[in-house]
């Protein structure tokens, strides 16, 4: 009797682990074996959260409750480099942020993100779903994290003041600008003759409402959603740079969880992404008549004077010399010739 009760025990969790693995098929319910938690910091509204959740609900779903992922958006867990660094050590499982400002911790990770290297979704999406997004990936795997496949879509970025429009590179010399913790942002803006402040997201409109920084860039869709229409004048759809989110895992808890498991959360949240790129892309490009009803005034700037701009100090050249020749070809080989 105890024999045929170990071979049908046996039998079941044979079953129950090739349900799992197959798309489509539900694990039945139970308590979890894993509860893991996904930090980020983008607004609760933003369609990374959304589709984030969704995702997470799919794969509870999926796996019968055994794995439970909590999201925690909007900074609550901490600024993107607390985060970061909790991932790191274990205290989050999950994280995702922009590409540029993993970079300063995986420095390949912000090469797409040289000043207007790319002019459409579609050189985009070639470049990261392409060699150049698996030569990134590599190197968050060699620095201890797991990446997944399908990159998230943070947008083209927009530059927003309070007391000027932008039209041309010379109307940024001396404009206190927020950006990211990431030195290429710095960079870019100090070419620009900008002056630049390192602010991570959750602290951004603060600084905004209080005049600590005159102005920010983002995508519009964090902007919306981020309420900075409430304490900007002027957006300049300048497009300067695309960014997107990295869905990262801890190396320990991704190789905690047995294989058929990691297929169920890789399908999921790959999935999802396709999904969060079509609704990212098409509220980017919608967003406009909203916010001009907000009251905000758009310009278009000259994009020229900004490229001649970074070109004349350099910008290009000095972080083609940061990176390795095969990292910069694989870029070129998408945006052309950029210095």
């Amino acid at each position: 009797m105890e024999a045929i009760t170990r071979r049908r025990l046996t039998s079941i969790a044979a079953a129950g682990s090739f349900a799992l693995a197959m798309p489509g098929l539900v694990r039945p319910a139970r308590a979890a074996d894993f509860q893991y938690k996904f930090a980020h910091g983008f607004p609760l509204t933003h369609p990374v959260h959304t589709h984030l959740v969704a995702a997470a609900k799919k794969t509870a779903r999926d796996t019968g409750n055994a794995l439970k992922i909590e999201v925690f958006g909007a900074s609550q867990l901490g600024g993107d480099s607390q985060m970061m660094s909790q991932l790191r050590s274990g205290g989050v499982e999950f994280f995702t942020t922009a590409g540029l400002i993993l970079s300063t911790f995986v420095p390949v990770a912000g090469i797409y993100g040289m000043g207007f290297a790319f002019k459409s979704y579609d050189e985009v999406w070639k470049a990261i779903d392409g060699d150049l997004g698996e030569h990134i990936r590599d190197a968050f795997a060699k620095a201890g994290v797991h990446p997944f496949t399908t990159v998230w879509d943070n947008g083209f970025r927009q530059l927003s003041t309070s007391n000027r429009p932008v039209q041309k590179a010379d109307d940024l010399k001396g404009l206190k600008i927020r950006v990211p913790v990431s030195p290429l942002y710095t960079s870019l803006f100090r070419g620009l003759g900008a002056a630049p402040v390192n602010i991570n997201l959750g602290e951004a409109y603060a600084a905004l409402q209080t005049q600590l920084v005159d102005g920010q860039e983002n995508p519009l869709v964090v902007f919306e959603t981020a309420k900075f229409f409430e304490v900007q004048k002027h957006v300049a759809e300048t497009n300067h740079i695309w960014d997107g989110a990295w869905l990262l895992a801890g190396r320990r808890a991704w190789g905690a969880l047995p294989a058929d498991m990691q297929a169920v959360v890789t399908r999921n949240f790959n999935a999802e992404g396709l999904r969060q790129r079509a609704l990212s892309a098409e509220l980017n490009n919608s967003l406009k008549q909203r916010l001009t009803a907000a009251g905000i005034a758009f310009t278009q700037p000259d994009v020229a004077s900004f490229v001649g701009a970074l070109r004349s100090t350099g910008f290009y050249s000095e972080w083609r010399g940061r990176y390795e020749p095969a990292a910069w070809q694989l870029l070129t080989k998408y945006a052309g010739e950029l210095s």
